[in-house]
């Protein structure tokens, strides 16, 4: 008789326990065990508990392979999922081996699973793993499908609905409560249809959750140099670039703007010192906007031309609010009458906050990062070394996203409120995934492609690439050493069977776009997961955790605009923008949203923090260690920068940015 001493592990997040029975198989090399129950006197498997059980096998089982766990009913209890850890085993011979498992098991579901050190397809010999191996990934593609609901759009979960989700999918119970309690906040005044009579009652929304960013915007927000200060440092930095050259169709002449450059400068003198930026949104022409209250809404198109000045700040120097110059289409200068240059601001304002929420975060974040989720789930098995580094930065992706397409982009969904119903804001998803390349999502190459490396003040690249540093270190040092040869790389049939399913589905197959279909060598495997992860975690930072202290002040950026932009000059005031602004219950409704996705929540888990202990060899438990510690480290310089700072920029800070896309 050999005995099998199992420690059991249950969740420690609410709910995890159960009353049900459960039961194992424990599977070796030489035989498996009966099908033993676990259980002790009292009550077992309670959340946050490690119970102590004996398995006994007439023969020793040989080197463990497998353990089956199944769960089933106690009495006439209703469903009582259970959040099982790990299992961790030792044999008779004195080896232990950890099974990690980390997900819910339902009433009467069986799951295998695997211990031990991670595997390739490749490196399988025993026949009982390979076949569990294939089974596994064959089971895996029918609970994640593809789904196609544009096909110029990228692919996502065939799930519709919570309900259908995996309970591992699921955000936790805690996170759930906490959200649903923040969405009650404005309710009271989203319903109205009140027009603001003075800016300052705008305060009157946020009560007690002003942040002191949020009180700086409210403050600064008319200000030239906050404005430029916005385009690298707020919720959109990826869209200004270095601009050599003017488009033919934004004519800005020296006399324009020779009052606001250094004295003795000229524009073509600037530009080629490298103190001209330009953002230009053509991406946003021609889409039809919403009818609101009998009357077309107005989204902006246009140029706005930024300048260096020697005090290292960016001020806009001209904006043109469409593509096409004409009479009726000038060009708004900062000495213009006050109110027609804010009102240009406002209006070109308002289309980069549509453009940045609904390209930059949604589409190259959210959307992104369900691709590389489903391919993971479906591509590996979770004995393989590329999921256990990976499946950590997809947590609630799924469930987020499946709430986001109902609420944010569905009919009624807070984004089509705005000025583009939902098949406007399809329409701009679409031309931002035809323009989108890999290099795009590779912050390096991002900045120098925009001539970004030297323009001062750009915290956002310098924290950025601190980041990517460290991401990219900590990956290579993870796939080397399971892919010592590029002949690894090349062979491994599931990695190059995932980074297909992501060109495919992800990028729709293009390859003007860069996107590598297929693997040759171990630097592009790191190069494209480090991609991977900084786009689910630090680029998601940077676009999502600074919506509340940038947008909730309407003024400073809002999702649409209730009247046409100005044709002429002189003709405003500061009636004309109040009236151009939303309403009342729109601008609490934008606050709303802003304050939801913006907040901490508690069950939040940091950049480099890991659990789950799903690796059991030394090296990679070493390295996310190391990885741990250099992010810790950031952190404190991220606080000591920002101390100095009057406008700060924590959105990089390691501690505030989440390993996934979770909320």
């Amino acid at each position: 008789m050999a005995d099998y001493k199992l420690k059991v592990t249950t969740g420690d997040m609410r709910h995890a326990g159960t009353m049900d029975r459960v039961y194992v198989i424990l599977f070796g090399t030489e035989g498996q065990s009966e099908r033993t129950r676990l259980d002790n006197v009292g009550f077992d498997f309670k959340t946050g508990m490690t119970g102590t059980y004996t398995v006994k096998s007439s023969l020793p089982l040989g080197k463990l392979l497998l353990v089956k766990v199944e769960k089933d009913p106690f009495l006439v209890f209703p469903e009582d999922e259970w959040y099982c850890a790990k299992i961790e085993v030792m044999t008779p011979e004195g080896e232990d081996t950890v099974f990690p498992c980390y997900r819910w098991i339902s009433r009467g579901e069986m799951v295998e699973l695997r211990g031990g050190k991670a595997m390739k397809v490749f490196e399988e010999e025993h026949v009982l793993m390979i076949e569990h191996r294939q089974r596994e990934l064959n089971l895996n593609k029918s609970l994640y499908q593809w789904a196609i609901t544009d096909d110029k759009l990228p692919h996502n979960s065939h799930y519709q609905d919570l309900s259908e989700l995996p309970a591992e999918l699921r955000i936790s119970a805690s996170k759930s409560d906490e959200i649903l309690s923040k969405k009650k906040n404005h309710v009271s005044l989203a319903g109205s249809n009140k027009e603001w009579k003075d800016i300052k009652d705008m305060e009157k929304i946020f009560g007690s959750k002003k942040t002191a960013m949020l009180e700086y915007v409210s403050e600064h927000w008319k200000d030239d140099d906050f404005y430029g200060f916005q385009f690298l440092n707020a919720t959109n930095p990826n869209v200004i670039k270095r601009c050599s050259e003017l488009p033919p169709n934004f004519p800005v002449t020296e006399e324009m703007v020779k009052p606001f450059l250094i004295s003795g400068s000229s524009l073509k003198m600037e530009m080629e010192k490298g103190n001209i930026f330009l953002c230009d949104q053509k991406i946003m022409d021609g889409i039809p906007t919403r009818v609101k209250d009998g009357n077309p809404l107005h989204v902006t198109s246009g140029f706005c031309l930024f300048y260096m000045k020697p005090d290292r700040k960016l001020i806009p120097l001209a904006i043109q609010l469409y593509q096409n110059p004409s009479d009726q289409n000038p060009i708004f200068l900062p000495s213009d009458l006050e109110t027609d240059w804010l009102l240009a601001k406002l209006f070109f304002k308002s289309a980069h906050v549509l453009e940045y929420q609904v390209v930059h975060h949604l589409l190259n974040t959210h959307f992104l990062a369900e691709v590389f989720a489903l391919a993971t789930h479906r591509c590996f098995p979770v004995i393989h070394p590329l999921y256990k580094l990976l499946i950590p930065h997809f947590r609630y992706t799924l469930h987020i996203n499946t709430v986001a397409r109902k609420n944010l982009l569905g009919p009624h969904g807070t984004l089509s409120v705005g000025s583009f119903e939902d098949e406007g804001l399809k329409e701009l998803m679409r031309r931002g995934l035809s323009e989108l390349t890999y290099s795009a999502l590779c912050l390096p190459e991002n900045i120098a492609a925009r001539g970004l490396e030297s323009i001062p003040n750009f915290y956002y690249r310098d924290d950025g690439l601190k980041l990517w540093n460290f991401i990219k270190s900590f990956v290579r040092s993870i796939v080397e050493h399971y892919y010592p040869s590029d002949s690894d790389v090349c062979k491994d049939t599931e990695l190059q069977e995932w980074v297909e399913e992501t060109c495919t589905h992800g990028f729709l197959g293009n390859k003007l776009s860069g996107f590598p279909a297929c693997f040759s060598t171990v630097q592009e495997v790191v190069k494209f997961i480090t991609m991977v992860i900084f786009t689910v975690s630090a680029q998601h930072a940077a676009v999502n955790n600074g919506q509340f202290d940038y947008h909730a002040w309407t003024p400073n950026g809002t999702l649409l605009m209730r009247t046409p932009p100005p044709t002429t000059k002189g003709q405003s005031s500061m009636k004309t923008i109040l009236e151009a602004l939303p309403n009342v219950g729109d601008t609490a409704k934008f606050a709303a949203l802003a304050w939801v996705l913006s907040s901490k929540y508690t069950d939040m888990v940091p950049l480099g923090t890991y659990p789950e202990e799903l690796f059991d060899e030394v090296v990679p438990k070493q390295r996310i260690k190391e990885f741990k510690a250099e992010l810790s480290y950031f952190t404190e310089e991220n606080v000591a920068r920002n101390s100095q700072l009057e406008v700060p920029y924590p959105y990089l800070n390691p501690a505030q940015i989440e390993n996934s896309v979770s909320i």
